[in-house]
């Protein structure tokens, strides 16, 4: 771990993430880092070329550090800015589901975490490439990526717009065939759903892999196997326990490299962002190739 001042930082803010209201919010930037006598710069996201113009930003200047302020997709297209750079990610949750920050343990509180500003330590944690694109999170393919979809598709954010998706879908879903081949062990047959894990719950805070780190330089698959509808609610109490890996349907195999071959085509997500990369995807472990900001331990405090 390392712990740094910070005297240039880039805010990446989405202006319409999980229907927050972010009037305040430049204000308290500009009140914190005036404090602190910390330059800085805020760029708002338009849906339009956001990640090329955040690109162009970072080539042009040094930023000790960029914070994405937003959901899921904002701290996706930021991360996949800083993989491999020696500059921290920084985040600000203000999404439908936050996923990752609740992973690592990031205030869900704004002023709690804008408090990490001039209050943080700097660690580095894997990211995971599918067919090239950068996964931090969680990706999957299946049911659960058939309600992302669906969920990005609408005009309603928030756990239940996702919990009303979720529950139209689920009596009429049915698995899909997958073949999986990892350096560890392979699998092929049915799956309700597949997920590359390098984390540990989705935002809405259904736990898939609980004994993920993400910083073991390894990812996980966690497959959810056809299941009778009966044993739905089961799962999901299981889900929302940290204890899906007991349930008789799930399988989990830890790996640094699988492919996986999507034989239904069916829908996939990568962090909450609908995606279509083929039939055959190749998954494979970057270790330790983002640094992102973390809240001091408690004895650091």
């Amino acid at each position: 771990m390392e712990s740094n001042k910070h005297h240039n930082l880039l805010f990446v803010i989405n202006p319409i993430s999980g229907d927050v209201e972010k009037e305040d919010l430049e204000e308290e930037i500009a009140t914190i880092c005036q404090e602190h006598h910390i330059r800085f710069e805020i760029y708002k996201t338009t849906g339009e070329h956001d990640k090329e113009t955040i690109k162009e930003k970072l080539d042009q200047q040094k930023y000790d550090a960029v914070y994405a302020i937003g959901g899921d997709g904002t701290v996706s297209i930021v991360a996949s800015l800083l993989i491999n750079t020696t500059t921290p990610l920084g985040i600000v949750p203000l999404g439908s589901g936050n996923g990752l920050s609740k992973d690592l343990h990031i205030p869900q509180d704004t002023e709690e975490a804008l408090e990490l500003i001039h209050r943080h330590v700097v660690r580095n944690i894997d990211t995971v490439l599918l067919n090239g694109v950068p996964s931090i999170h969680l990706s999957d393919f299946g049911f659960n990526a058939l309600v992302v979809k669906r969920f990005c598709e609408g005009d309603t954010r928030g756990p239940g717009s996702y919990a009303w998706i979720a529950m139209q879908e689920y009596l009429g879903y049915e698995a899909k065939r997958y073949r999986i081949e990892t350096d560890a062990e392979s699998f092929e047959g049915q799956a309700f759903m597949v997920t590359v894990a390098n984390a540990n719950a989705f935002g809405t805070n259904a736990n898939i892999n609980p004994d993920g780190i993400l910083n073991d330089g390894k990812f996980e698959i966690c497959l959810i196997e056809p299941f009778p509808k009966a044993a739905g609610i089961g799962i999901l109490y299981k889900l929302y326990t940290d204890s899906i890996d007991t349930s008789v349907y799930t399988r989990t195999i830890s790996c640094k490299k699988a492919t996986i071959y999507n034989l239904e085509h069916e829908v996939m997500h990568i962090d909450g962002e609908p995606m279509n990369l083929g039939e055959v995807i190749t998954a494979e472990i970057q270790p330790k190739s983002l640094k992102v900001i973390l809240p001091l331990p408690e004895d650091e405090e």
